[in-house]
């Protein structure tokens, strides 16, 4: 009897361990509702000729998770346990309206009798929210959000010609925002901020203007974590996680394939082509492969950064069709396939996973007319890339841009040479 006793005491042991574990995991665990309302942001006096309808309003949700100081998590103690969360979006976009009234600007394109739409969409995106102060009742923050997204209604000749907006029904989909929140119960809060959202196809078809919106948000906030990242005692064990971080420097090689459709081909077909032509404001364009290879060195002075400078160069397939195309803008027609950029660098890192910034000044670029007219002598890049454990590889997705606007989209492979400080 008593075997069967200390038996039956050691299953139930067992089991509430088993729950007590479940339960503490589950803590991690939290959740979001978010409505955001917003307007189209008319980036140039381009845009806003033809921009009319402007508003919109987003409903979201995002499951969160947090790292707490239990976990011994230098990269989550060093962020202040920053939130990670995965969120769908979805956007009510009908008064997103456009139409191009007579102007000598749109060269041959004649006037439509209908607006055209941008269409509602779908977003999928992971995110990253970092607190910049935090107690007990209050919370404020910075948030990156990363994803795609899916348009119903893209631009269409046929019924949606003056969407300049959107070109595809697959997107890339960018986010960032400022947020405070208020705990009204042990974990449960409310949210409100201000937010920027953006819709493109990364330059992989036309058009490709992108939408931007911004606009205030309000979200629900569910956090069973809250209590184990504010307390004062949670700080005091943030701080004995944080371990000593020994400075190196970084030596990368990347190789890059990406794609991208020509401003050009836009150009052409939308304004200098004549009504009647087949390809008279046309939704199909050729999509041509580009090369880049960087080699830079970064210092990495502390787990979350690095820095440092490197020099681009980049090949394009397209060099002689632009070419063919630049007299007809008004050039000479000579182009080079080739160009060369010094670019200053800066990564921001979550254990393996970085953020990989920079802006370059093209040391060399002859791409014609149209490119002096729409491009600028620097261009920034901004990608997402992973780090291969127990290797020296990396591979990410970059977007190539000038002044905000995409030039291409490439995937890369990269070597990193390491040498630590003595």
């Amino acid at each position: 009897m008593t075997r069967w006793l200390l038996m039956a005491w050691l299953l139930l042991g067992d089991s509430l361990t088993a729950s007590a574990q479940e339960t503490d995991t589950l803590r991690h665990w939290g959740g979001a509702f978010i409505a955001n309302p917003s307007t189209v942001i008319v980036m140039d006096s381009y845009q806003r000729k033809y921009q009319q309808g402007k508003r919109n309003l987003s409903w979201g949700i995002e499951a969160l998770y947090s790292s707490v100081p239990a976990d011994s998590d230098a990269y989550a103690a060093d962020y202040g346990y920053p939130t990670i969360g995965v969120g769908l979006k979805y956007s009510l976009n009908h008064g997103v309206t456009m139409h191009r009234s007579p102007d000598p600007a749109w060269g041959q394109a004649e006037e439509v009798d209908y607006r055209s739409r941008m269409g509602n969409s779908l977003s999928l995106y992971g995110s990253f929210a970092r607190p910049l102060y935090r107690n007990r009742k209050w919370e404020v923050d910075y948030a990156f959000l990363f994803g795609v997204g899916y348009c119903v209604h893209d631009y269409d000749p046929a019924d949606n010609v003056d969407n300049e907006l959107i070109g595809s029904h697959w997107l890339v989909f960018f986010g960032a925002g400022l947020h405070a929140s208020y705990r009204v119960a042990p974990a449960w809060g409310v949210k409100a901020g201000l937010e920027y959202w953006h819709l493109s196809n990364g330059a992989l078809y036309r058009p490709n203007k992108g939408a931007n919106f911004f606009g205030p948000s309000l979200a629900l906030v569910y956090r069973p974590y809250y209590d184990a990242v504010s307390s004062s005692e949670a700080k005091a064990v943030a701080q004995a996680v944080r371990r000593p971080f020994q400075r190196y420097w970084i030596a990368r090689v990347t190789a890059g394939v990406g794609a991208k459709t020509l401003n050009e081909d836009w150009q052409l077909t939308q304004f200098q082509t004549p009504p009647g032509d087949p390809d008279y404001r046309t939704g199909h364009f050729r999509i041509y492969a580009s090369y880049s290879l960087q080699t830079d060195v970064l210092y990495r002075y502390a787990r979350r950064w690095a820095s440092g400078i490197g020099v681009d160069l980049f090949y394009g397939t397209y060099s002689d069709h632009v070419a063919e195309l630049d007299t007809k803008f008004g050039g000479d027609g000579h182009t080079s396939p080739w160009s060369v950029g010094l670019a200053a660098k800066h990564e921001v890192y979550y254990h393996r996973l970085r953020l990989a910034m920079s802006i370059g000044f093209y040391l060399y670029r002859k791409m014609g007319v149209n490119a002096k007219e729409v491009e600028q002598p620097y261009y920034e890049r901004i990608g997402i890339h992973y780090d291969i454990p127990r290797t020296p590889l990396s591979v990410g997705v970059n977007v190539k841009a000038h002044r905000t606007k995409a030039d291409l989209t490439e995937v890369v492979l990269s070597y990193n040479f390491r040498k630590l400080e003595n």
